[in-house]
């Protein structure tokens, strides 16, 4: 089942339990793969990786909303942008542990020859699509960072 049929289901299902909160999140995914499909020059369809970013980013910015919010004492609205980025993280491929995380940036170092901080950029742009979906690219970052040696 692709991803946006999933979501309608979803939000039908959201709909009749009258779940308020989860259909506004659901419905932002909607309107946000819909954006993706009108784009100017776009063929009207959406790649899974094109899916895959698009939930990351929608996760991205509600995660640094809510963080926006806690730090202006704003609980209640914090919770409403952590409720809804958990709910889009459902339909992002299973997070790779940090275990798995180190061997793939391992392996990417040990595959581009990497040796100091500089060579960064190489092992970023490699590990990024190797990892696209699985893990976020800031823990990519702090990862390669740390076994570059900085």
């Amino acid at each position: 089942m692709s991803l946006e049929l999933k979501i309608n289901e979803d939000i039908k299902q959201a709909m009749l339990s009258k779940n308020k909160e989860k259909l506004e999140a659901l419905r932002a995914i909607k309107s946000a793969l819909l954006l993706a499909k009108s784009e100017k020059g776009g063929d009207g369809t959406v790649d899974e990786d094109a899916e895959i970013k698009i939930l990351q980013k929608l996760v991205k910015q509600r995660r640094e909303t809510a963080e926006i919010y806690n730090s202006k004492n704003r609980k209640d609205l914090a919770d409403v942008e952590t409720f809804q980025a958990d709910i889009i993280q459902v339909y992002l491929p299973e997070q790779m542990s940090d275990e798995e995380l180190t061997n793939i940036v391992k392996a990417v170092i040990a595959e581009t020859g990497a040796s100091s901080i500089k060579d960064m950029g190489k092992v970023m742009g490699l590990a990024s699509k190797k990892l696209a979906g699985k893990a976020d690219n800031k823990a990519i970052s702090e990862k390669v960072k740390l076994l570059l040696g900085l």
